[in-house]
């Protein structure tokens, strides 16, 4: 609610309201617009000289101000960042200040402002970098306060080097700041639960911080899924920081350091921001550059990784595809990536559409012949890339060639043969007998390759879940990943994508179940015809079972256990099971979900 500079809250009666001369709230309501600019710019030169118990009031209110009308010029006209920079100094010079009254919340809410006015004004990021906000911001960036200022300091540093007049100015502190904004990037996440949501004891958290993430408002678990969502942001903007760099070919060799690239590649994108990519965007970035490219080639950690990502059904999936294709078509780091790889990307040969782009399974097939060409098969070391790279030149190059001269009464012929011996598999699996089901799958796919997509996403399905009874987890994965690269849209088909997140859950893969088991459940509630929604009990067993092992702070967890028995064992007598289900993992949409779920269980308990 809006207050004046007094306290006085305005919306109060007329006679109640502020009578002092000197009041903001009082001055901007002054209709003549020469008489109100004027007295505003006078009254944002005295804020930083303002006694310290009604100054907290003033710079919340402006805060206020900013975060409702970013896009309002007339408070960045008039000094507003000349206010903000003097406030800021002066909270890092003079301690005794910041410590009284409430003048710690300051920094926070002026590094705040400066984020919110330059967001989406390049002439507010143009006055800012003038009104000399950028030394002001990285003390806070080095750590002078705390990861909460941090979080809004790189925010700002982010808007003002997303233009490109005002990156000449951010480009000045260039490589300390690239390594600032990797260290935060990389050390967040243990940051933050080091010093806030590991803190069991609340009254040792510190009490702004817990003002600042709830407004008093909600117990412990308010604030632990608070501090989820700002440690995540902290993560998503130092990321967004690096890439203004990075896309402007700067500070590339200090990006490409290799412990942080693996570090990069296990930052998944929409932990809470789901319009973030986080990790891969970066990493998408660097493969354009050509010294990116050998330096992301060099790491099989993060060539693994993107692999993974691009077998999953992860909204990000695509941008994992697009690095490895970037990495092949390069002369100078394909053999470095291609005998990893490509055992992945056959598996995806078949994707039409995926996200906005079209034909995505030609340009792997593309990437991945040309790559073969300029192999011997003698130079391949995976047996299994092998076996995938001659079943894809059968595929798309012999089989295509005879299909299309096949006469219609031959293909009627076969799609015959091919019911037939799909329902001889149906009949050995129902009777147990899963290896001679699965061969009968393997010689219908044999028979029928490139046409009816329909049946062959049926045929995948059923070989995946033998290859899952069977243990044989790589397959069973490749299999279903197959399945839903035949369907419209992709990554579409329930059981495919249930049979692959058993799969990756047997292999420890908990980020690529709890995905590929998310988006199960979200098919399942699509597809429902009942005014009662039916959530399978064994989906919502498999992700409270993924839930604790993909917590963002699940990293953090378990070194702070390691490192001290005693919290371990405070820590598992204190766990239950309200608390980790408020835990937000894996995407905003999880939360959504996981709603449904618990809403159903409890319902028909």
């Amino acid at each position: 609610m809006p207050t004046c500079s007094n306290g006085i809250f305005r919306n109060m009666p007329t006679e109640q309201s502020c009578t002092k001369s000197s009041c903001l709230f009082c001055i901007m309501e002054e209709q003549d617009s020469t008489i109100r600019r004027a007295a505003i710019k006078e009254y944002l030169k005295g804020i930083p000289f303002l006694d310290s118990e009604p100054l907290i009031l003033v710079v919340r209110s402006l805060w206020n101000i900013a975060m409702t009308r970013p896009n309002d010029q007339e408070l960045p006209s008039l000094g507003v960042f000349e206010c903000m920079v003097d406030l800021i100094k002066k909270a890092l010079h003079d301690r005794t200040w910041l410590l009284t009254h409430q003048n710690i919340y300051i920094p926070y809410y002026a590094a705040h402002i400066i984020g919110s006015y330059t967001m989406n004004e390049v002439e507010s990021a143009i006055r800012a970098v003038h009104s000399g906000v950028i030394p002001q911001l990285l003390e806070l960036l080095r750590g002078k306060m705390s990861w909460v200022e941090q979080r809004v300091a790189v925010r700002a540093l982010g808007h003002l080097a997303s233009y490109e007049i005002t990156f000449e100015a951010i480009k000045a502190y260039g490589d300390e700041m690239v390594k600032l904004a990797m260290c935060l990037a990389s050390s967040c996440l243990e940051v933050v639960y080091n010093m806030f949501v590991g803190v069991k004891a609340k009254k040792r958290r510190a009490r702004y911080h817990l003002n600042l993430l709830t407004r008093g408002v909600g117990g412990i678990e308010m604030e632990n899924q608070k501090a989820e969502e700002w440690a995540s942001q902290i993560q998503c903007w130092s990321i967004h920081l690096l890439n203004c760099f990075a896309i402007k070919g700067r500070s590339i060799n200090v990006i490409c350091e290799p412990d942080f690239l693996k570090d990069l590649s296990e930052m998944w994108g929409g932990l809470v921001n789901q319009s973030s990519p986080a990790g891969v965007g970066l990493i998408r970035i660097l493969c354009y550059n050509e010294l990116g490219r050998e330096s992301v080639s060099e790491s099989r950690h993060v060539i693994e990784n993107l692999c993974n990502l691009s077998r999953s059904s992860c909204d990000w999936q695509y941008m994992g595809i697009d690095c490895l294709l970037l990495l092949l078509k390069d002369p100078n780091t394909r053999n470095k990536v291609f005998d990893i790889a490509a055992s992945y990307l056959v598996d995806l040969i078949e994707l039409r559409n995926l996200g906005n782009r079209s034909d995505v399974g030609e340009a792997i097939t593309r990437a991945l012949v040309h790559n073969f060409k300029h192999h011997q098969t003698s130079e391949i070391k995976n047996p299994r890339v092998q076996k995938a790279i001659k079943e894809l030149w059968i595929l798309k190059v012999d089989k295509r060639k005879r299909e299309k001269i096949m006469s219609s009464e031959n293909l009627e012929e076969k799609r015959v043969m091919v019911n037939i011996l799909k329902q001889e598999g149906n009949h050995m699996f129902f009777l147990g007998q899963i290896e001679k089901a699965k061969l009968k799958y393997t010689e219908a796919l044999e028979l029928w390759r490139l046409m009816h997509r329909n049946e062959r996403v049926a045929l995948h399905s059923n070989r995946a879940q033998c290859n899952l009874l069977l243990r044989n987890l790589d397959s069973a994965i490749s299999d279903a990943t197959r399945a839903l690269c035949l369907c419209s849209p992709p990554n579409t088909h329930a059981k495919s994508l249930w049979y692959r997140s058993q799969a990756y859950g047997m292999k420890g893969m908990t980020k690529e179940s709890l995905l590929d088991c998310i988006t199960f459940i979200n098919l399942c509630m699509k597809t429902s015809t009942e005014n009662r929604l039916k959530i399978p009990y064994y989906a919502v067993r498999m992700i409270s079972k993924q839930m604790d092992s993909t917590w963002i702070f699940r990293a953090a967890q378990l070194k702070a256990s390691s490192t001290c028995p005693r919290v371990r064992k405070q820590e598992n007598v204190e766990k239950t099971g309200v608390q980790q289900r408020n835990k937000s993992y894996i995407s905003g949409k999880f939360i959504v979900y996981t709603c449904h779920i618990y809403m159903i269980v409890y319902c028909t308990s």
